[in-house]
């Protein structure tokens, strides 16, 4: 796209002279993938964790060590939330080990294997 300088500036003459202004050069976001750790420390972490999933590059890893031994119910309505947001970004999303939640946009998925109190068919049906 270009513009008279000359007509931006107020001043009407006729000649050619144009600036090139490329105003999409700044635009370009790197589409690279981060994995970044949270702290889940009190309910309202939870809203920078579902700012990074939203923007659809970020894998989250967080802890959620503090909040369980602070406030169980609090720990629970915030895995809820970002549970919800996951689903509705069609992402995955899978508790590893007692502290550790991982959660991931659209184009990652969560290998979950089968534990050894849960039935390998019932494994099957959940994931398919």
């Amino acid at each position: 796209m270009a513009f008279s300088l000359k007509k931006l500036l107020g001043r009407e003459e006729s000649s050619d002279e144009y600036v090139e202004i490329d105003l999409g050069a700044n635009e370009q976001k790197e589409s690279k993938v981060a994995v970044k750790p949270f702290i889940l420390k009190e309910f309202d972490d939870v809203n920078e964790v579902l700012n990074f999933l939203r923007e659809g590059y970020t894998i989250a890893i967080i802890d959620i060590k503090a909040l369980r031994q602070k406030d169980v119910i609090e720990l629970k309505r915030a895995v809820s939330k970002i549970k919800k947001t996951v689903d509705a970004l069609e992402g995955s999303i899978a508790g590893f080990g007692e502290n550790m939640i991982i959660a991931t946009p659209q184009f990652a998925e969560i290998h979950k294997v089968p534990t050894a109190k849960s039935n390998k068919a019932d494994f099957i049906n959940e994931k398919y």
